[in-house]
């Protein structure tokens, strides 16, 4: 898979080259926060390739519930909002890879110059706003299961690849559950050869029999995408 930005891409090449000069490249390692509630988001972080951020609200009892992931279709940070904001969540790296970055204030004169170019994040706004509803429908509605194999699919689409570096513990965590539940549903997609587990890492064995026991939120979601930004949703 190229390193690419498939949101940068989707720029017309004139809003593009006004981005370039103020992009910068950085490689991000698994597990790196980008921003924790509160602090000021200076930056907006576009990943390419197979890297995967993800947003996580914070709860009261310290459990950090994942409300949506982000890969190469989008951006984190800064997108809408005019000038410095503090973060409402955790914005953390999930797969570490390549990322562009930004300054929020270079972002905004970027937009400022450019209309195509603040309506084309207007539209990726709107598509991340629909990543969230489904997501509160899918926590409230789905069984762990189908909540389980839909995000591994979405994962495994992002990546490129059929293996994530991702334990049970911390898919748990994600998912807002205990690790024995998990546990369990991992063992039974393993039982029925969908996955291997390794140290650290799930290896998909059979995507499209995965994607049979997920909900349908994730086909919702890019069905949304591609009517607002036509080609930069993942497909599998």
């Amino acid at each position: 898979m190229s390193e690419r930005s498939d949101l940068l891409e989707a720029l017309r090449p004139q809003d593009r080259e006004l981005l370039l000069p103020r992009l910068s490249e950085v490689r991000l390692e698994t597990g790196k926060i980008l921003y924790d509630p509160g602090e000021t988001v200076d930056y907006c972080y576009f990943p390419r390739g197979g890297a995967i951020a993800s947003f996580f609200v914070l709860l009261d009892s310290g459990v950090a519930v994942e409300t949506l992931m982000v890969g190469r279709e989008g951006a984190l940070g800064g997108i809408i909002s005019q000038g410095a904001a503090p973060a409402y969540a955790r914005s953390s790296v999930m797969q570490g890879g390549q990322f562009y970055r930004i300054l929020a204030s270079d972002l905004d004169r970027a937009k400022e110059a450019s209309p195509a170019l603040r309506a084309l994040f207007s539209r990726y706004a709107d598509c991340l706003l629909a990543q969230v509803f489904q997501s509160i429908a899918c926590n409230a509605i789905h069984t762990i299961e189908q909540r389980a194999a839909k995000w591994l699919v979405a994962a495994i689409d992002r990546i490129g690849r059929n293996d994530i570096t991702m334990t049970q513990e911390q898919l748990a965590s994600m998912m807002g559950i205990g690790r024995s539940y998990a546990s369990r549903v991992v063992q039974r997609f393993k039982a029925d050869g969908l996955v291997r587990t390794r140290r650290g890492g799930i290896e998909i064995m059979d995507a499209s029999q995965l994607e049979q026991r997920a909900c349908t939120c994730n086909h919702m979601v890019r069905q949304h995408f591609d009517r607002v930004l036509a080609g930069v949703y993942p497909s599998p």
